[in-house]
């Protein structure tokens, strides 16, 4: 007796069909799996044989072979549990109907016949769906995050034999689906921007930073406030979308990060400690997954007291931060993880933290000063946008009763530009102005006479690269979208000029 189910495993963010044939034959009690199982699937066969007996279903005493196709792809995760006793009921008659190729079966099971949840689910429905699959059996646990995915009818189911009895058309199991058509981020966030007293000009660099998925490194004296204004960027975000929440909520649902049933519609805040290695900052381990780059996907990966990040950690950052993702190579294959992300970076001019302070003497000797600042490379500083030093808070600022504009009224500005950003990039893939590229710098950012003498001046005398050229037209024309200006106009160059200034004044 022979039966074939269809299942799914990852491979990074993919998902690859997998058949899993099952033969049940004469002979001596044996129970078999073949086709590269990893150590979880091939304890599955406990799993299986205690999860059958306890739902009522008898086990077959025969020769059981279970056979993982291809057979030349290996096959990880526990998903598997589900399609293999599937695939024993169905090849013993239990299941009295033949379970078609357009039915994918994933799910982990419980010794007393529960189906439990897995990580990974929404990813597998997604690639699913792309090869033309007509319905996806997934625990219950995992409806709410499959069912926002169209296309696909996602039957969610608890148990085992609630399974067999929908396969044998006694139980009828409706499709679930999640409604997110009037999808919005609700959420209230505890910090506000109002709480920031003074730091006109951090403000302003930060709102520009915000509207524009810019890259900015905040520099300035212990206290100062930078670790405060970063904590508050993701107030003045705007919204998820409904594709990026899904991008968003695969990457977690992979590394075993979702704590909400639902999608995630909360852009990520990502602040890793200065201790991580180089693979929980990009990703990776025997089993590749997501680091944090990626777990900051469509939002912010602010690192704290950047120098003290190790160099080889720092300096792994500048792939993503140019291309969006990040590609990890291992002996059984490559994966990419998607890594577009905000990066915030702070840190102290010194060791001491007071070089430059007009308040407080500094006593770093210039050796320790330069040695200090070196462990920022030159090619990393050139990938950052956005350089502004932040003066320390005064006390009139801090004794100021006045109201400090919300992150409410600042997140609104930076909507508004966003869909600028959004309707102007419509026929293309880009969504913000900093993944902007030469071809589209050059017709998207146009710019006059006066601007282009300014620019040329400053190129000249600062000695600016290619890099930093493009990413001061792309900071003005983010600029000119705060204020809804069609055009980018001097000042708007003048004002991006001035934050590319500190890798002169400090990295000499």
């Amino acid at each position: 007796m022979f039966s074939k189910i269809k299942t799914c495993v990852l491979y990074g963010l993919e998902g690859y069909v997998v058949d899993v044939e099952t033969d049940l034959s004469g002979g001596l009690p044996n129970f078999s799996i073949v086709g590269l199982p990893d150590v979880s699937i091939r304890e599955s066969k406990e799993r299986v044989r205690s999860a059958l007996k306890n739902s009522g279903f008898g086990f077959p005493v025969s020769r059981i072979t279970v056979n993982l196709a291809p057979a030349n792809l290996k096959k990880e995760g526990s998903q598997i549990d589900l399609p293999i006793a599937v695939g024993i009921l169905s090849a013993n008659k239990d299941i009295k109907k033949n379970i078609d190729d357009k039915t994918c079966i994933i799910g982990e099971l419980s010794l007393d016949g529960n189906i439990t949840k897995i990580d990974g689910a929404l990813p597998m429905v997604i690639s699913m769906r792309e090869n033309s699959f007509e319905r996806v059996v997934v625990p219950v646990e995992n409806r709410d995050e499959c069912g926002a995915v169209d296309g696909i009818n996602i039957i969610p189911v608890g148990n085992i034999k609630d399974l067999v009895n929908y396969f044998n058309d006694s139980l009828i199991i409706e499709p679930y689906r999640t409604e997110y058509g009037s999808f919005e981020n609700t959420d209230l966030s505890e910090v506000d921007f109002s709480e920031i007293k003074g730091q006109p000009a951090m403000k302003r660099a930060v709102e520009i930073a915000a509207a524009g998925m810019h890259n900015i490194l905040l520099l300035g004296s212990p206290g100062a406030g930078k670790t405060m204004i970063a904590q508050r960027i993701p107030s003045i975000l705007p919204d998820l979308t409904f594709e990026e929440s899904l991008e968003v909520t695969k990457i977690y649902s992979i590394a075993g990060l979702l704590t909400t049933n639902g999608l995630i519609n909360k852009r990520p805040f990502r602040s890793p400690h200065h201790t991580s290695s180089r693979a929980a900052i990009a990703g990776g381990g025997s089993k590749p997954s997501p680091g944090e780059v990626s777990l900051a996907h469509c939002g912010v990966l602010f690192l704290d007291e950047i120098p003290e990040f190790p160099k080889s950690v720092i300096e792994v950052l500048r792939q993503p931060m140019e291309d969006g993702s990040i590609s990890i190579s291992r002996a059984n294959g490559s994966f990419t993880f998607p890594a577009k992300f905000m990066m915030i970076a702070a840190m102290n001019p010194c060791i001491c933290g007071y070089y430059g302070d007009p308040t407080h003497e500094c006593t770093c000797s210039r050796s320790q000063i330069d040695r200090y600042l070196g462990k920022i490379s030159g090619p990393l500083l050139n990938r950052i946008d956005i350089q502004i030093e932040v003066s320390p808070v005064k006390y009139d600022d801090l004794k100021n009763e006045s109201d400090e504009e919300s992150s409410c009224e600042i997140k609104k500005r930076i909507a508004r530009a966003r869909e600028i950003q959004k309707n102007r990039y419509a026929n293309t893939r880009i969504l913000t102005n900093s993944e902007l590229s030469g071809k589209y710098i050059s017709k998207y950012c146009k710019i006059d006479k006066e601007s282009e003498m300014l620019l040329r001046e400053a190129f000249e005398k600062l000695g600016l690269s290619a890099r930093a050229y493009g990413k001061i037209i792309k900071v003005a024309r983010t600029i000119a979208d705060l204020e809804e200006n069609e055009f980018i106009e001097c000042r708007h160059i003048a004002e991006a000029l001035q934050y590319r200034g500190l890798d002169r004044k400090y990295w000499r």
